[in-house]
């Protein structure tokens, strides 16, 4: 029986200038739909496994839009809900060559900052999961969607699903009066599997690796020390030697072992965002599968650099194609 994952967050309206054109000079803009935790659903649904989206829309045109595109990639919509006045905006410059990408959000006030818990009946979306997961975007949009937030993983903690978090820490989105580190915390220690960075940890949990030949072990053990249900820790390091050509690999920490993928390249890049969410993705397909670690962030790692060649937010590789990259299968010659 294929298995379950419900991811849950705010999916905006992307509005992305085409052919790498400017702000200051687009007279037009592409529109699509994209959020962190959607970008997972879809990329599992691709991926062949059963994926629901928990969000809530604005009850006009464009949330009813934004239903049916994530449907239409395979993700089951029964628990998105409708209420509010107005959907989030990005925009995206994409950038090339040594000029980075510029992102502005307009998402303030939206349908989903606006949630609150008694809109969702966890139990019942959560029956049959085997998987929940939620980044710190979500908790940084409101106390309501903090609060959702920690209502989920309180109720997956107690059905037995495995819960991962994606701390994916944005400064400027902490703006209803809380601060970071006063609300991750709860939600980390109810997490099995927890995507963090050393600046993560210091940024939010005050972690910092002391004299240590290794860093980010040293880091990792102490976020495993101070919160005991996390017992694996992911993240990617980045090389970007430009705008448009970066490399990509993959960390795995147990709580006694490091490990880590080769190097993976990628040059043009075609639209990097998404590219953490595609990773995260192919780790939870990894472990749900393979139940392996390595071949897990192997996985993540290669579904990510496909990501990277893929316009829009979401990723949609198939199996065959990840695992035919993770075999070393880099010629992009024609499929016939």
């Amino acid at each position: 029986m294929s298995k379950k994952v419900v991811t849950f967050g705010e999916v905006m309206l992307r509005l992305s200038t085409p052919n790498h054109s400017r702000f200051v000079q687009s007279t037009q803009f592409d529109a699509t739909y994209g959020g962190g935790e959607a970008n997972v659903a879809v990329s599992l649904a691709q991926l062949g496994l059963k994926s629901a989206h928990v969000t809530r829309f604005p009850d006009n045109e464009l949330g009813k839009s934004a239903t049916n595109q994530l449907r239409g990639y395979g993700v089951n919509t029964d628990a998105v809900i409708f209420g509010g006045h107005r959907m989030g905006l990005y925009f995206l410059e994409t950038g090339s060559s040594v000029r980075p990408s510029k992102i502005i959000y307009d998402r303030a006030g939206s349908s989903f900052a606006d949630i609150a818990p008694d809109m969702l009946n966890w139990d019942e979306i959560l029956e049959g999961a085997d998987w929940f997961h939620w980044t710190g975007i979500t908790p940084a949009i409101s106390q309501g969607a903090a609060d959702c937030c920690r209502k989920a993983i309180e109720v997956a903690n107690k059905k037995g699903i495995t819960v991962s978090g994606d701390i994916n820490y944005r400064k400027n989105l902490w703006q209803y009066g809380k601060k970071a580190s006063e609300v991750m915390p709860d939600l980390i220690a109810g997490c099995d599997l927890l995507v963090a960075s050393t600046h993560d940890a210091k940024d939010i949990l005050k972690i910092e690796a002391q004299s240590s030949t290794n860093k980010e072990v040293a880091v990792f053990q102490e976020i495993i020390n101070q919160f005991p249900k996390v017992k694996k820790i992911v993240t990617t390091e980045r090389g970007s030697i430009s705008a448009s050509h970066n490399t990509l690999t993959g960390h795995l920490y147990d709580g006694a072992e490091l490990m880590k993928t080769e190097v993976f390249e990628v040059n043009p890049i075609v639209d990097r965002v998404g590219g953490g969410d595609a990773f995260i993705a192919g780790v939870i397909y990894g472990q749900l599968i393979y139940k392996n670690d390595q071949k897990s962030i192997d996985f993540g790692v290669a579904a990510s650099i496909l990501k990277h060649t893929i316009e829009r937010d979401a990723n949609l590789a198939t199996v065959d194609e990840v695992e035919n990259l993770m075999r070393g299968n880099t010629s992009g010659k024609i499929i016939r």
